[in-house]
């Protein structure tokens, strides 16, 4: 990674350039950067994929949106088959654009919609929960992980939420986990299973991965699902599918990549009707100027309780 001066960008036919104010990071960026992610764009390539900045080039065919109009990125090509927000200016489809939801401070906007509809598709798409479900969400303090202690909060969930640092798993209890446990510890899963019993989890979103993953499985119920978002701990080292058979397991991978604009835009409204219920807003966990940004991959690496930004432009 490399700090450069690349050629500015022109808006095209439906598209506009935004001056970029705040960048949030992904562990999917890191991914992408270390060719474990499937899109392979050209490179050199700028990544990012989260960002609010200001319209500063509308190109032909754009309506509705104005030089000047503050926006904030949808999911979509940038950053993955096209260049990212990791720029002072970046070339935008305005499919991929949306407004500043009302209230939000533009860092608590910058690095929200990746992580809120990655973490809404975790829990919608096995159907809908009943409202009285146990969701066990793992890595509940990174930025998927908050988002889906918010979400199914706001569903009506027990929400279980699994951390190794303590006054991370207090904070998660203000933002709607009904029970916090240390995945370190021997007997976190007994613990769990004595507070649910006679049943089990319903819905597991694994953020981890890794030697984790066999011992959430084991605390599934019946039908029990488990959304596979990351793999954070690196690949499962040994997995008997036995332990699916039995209880009627279900494991799915979650790609927000399957949304289309529509789709996705849609999934964002509905995320904001659910932040609206119990006034949840997207946590920041730290801000770093825009030369520190491999400093910035270094804070995400090591589990922020949030999201990681980068501070690219003057807002």
């Amino acid at each position: 990674m490399r700090l450069a001066e690349v050629p500015e960008p022109t808006a095209g036919a439906g598209e506009v350039v935004l001056q970029i104010h705040y960048a949030g990071l992904n562990p999917a960026d890191r991914y992408l950067a270390e060719k474990q992610y499937p899109a392979k764009p050209p490179l050199p390539h700028i990544l990012g994929r989260d960002g609010i900045g200001t319209v500063v080039a509308v190109g032909p065919g754009v309506s509705g949106i104005a030089a000047g109009d503050r926006r904030l990125l949808l999911r979509g090509a940038v950053g993955v088959e096209r260049h990212g927000t990791f720029a002072e200016r970046v070339a935008v489809p305005i499919e991929s654009l949306a407004e500043i939801p009302p209230g939000w401070s533009a860092t608590e906007a910058a690095g929200a919609t990746l992580v809120y509809l990655t973490a809404y598709q975790a829990l919608t798409m096995w159907g809908t929960l009943p409202s009285s479900s146990v969701v066990l969400v793992t890595g509940a303090s990174g930025g998927v992980g908050v988002a889906a202690v918010q979400l199914s909060a706001a569903l009506g969930h027990t929400v279980i939420a699994l951390s190794r640092s303590e006054p991370k798993r207090a904070r998660l209890l203000q933002l709607g986990a009904s029970q916090c446990l240390d995945p370190s510890e021997p007997e976190w899963r007994l613990a769990l299973k004595r507070s649910i019993a006679p049943r089990g989890v319903d819905l597991a979103v694994d953020n981890i991965g890794g030697p984790l993953l066999p011992e959430v499985i084991e605390t599934l119920g019946d039908e029990g699902r488990v959304s596979l978002v990351g793999r954070l701990a690196g690949p499962v080292p040994s997995f008997n599918t036995a332990t699916l058979f039995f209880r009627r397991i279900r494991m799915g991978g979650v790609a927000v990549g399957a949304y289309g604009s529509s789709e996705g835009r849609a999934a964002w409204l509905e995320v904001l009707a659910l932040l609206a219920r119990t006034g949840a807003r997207p946590l920041v966990d730290s801000v770093l100027p825009f030369a520190r940004l491999p400093e910035a991959f270094e804070r995400l690496a090591a589990g922020p309780m949030g999201k990681v930004l980068l501070a690219v432009g003057g807002d």
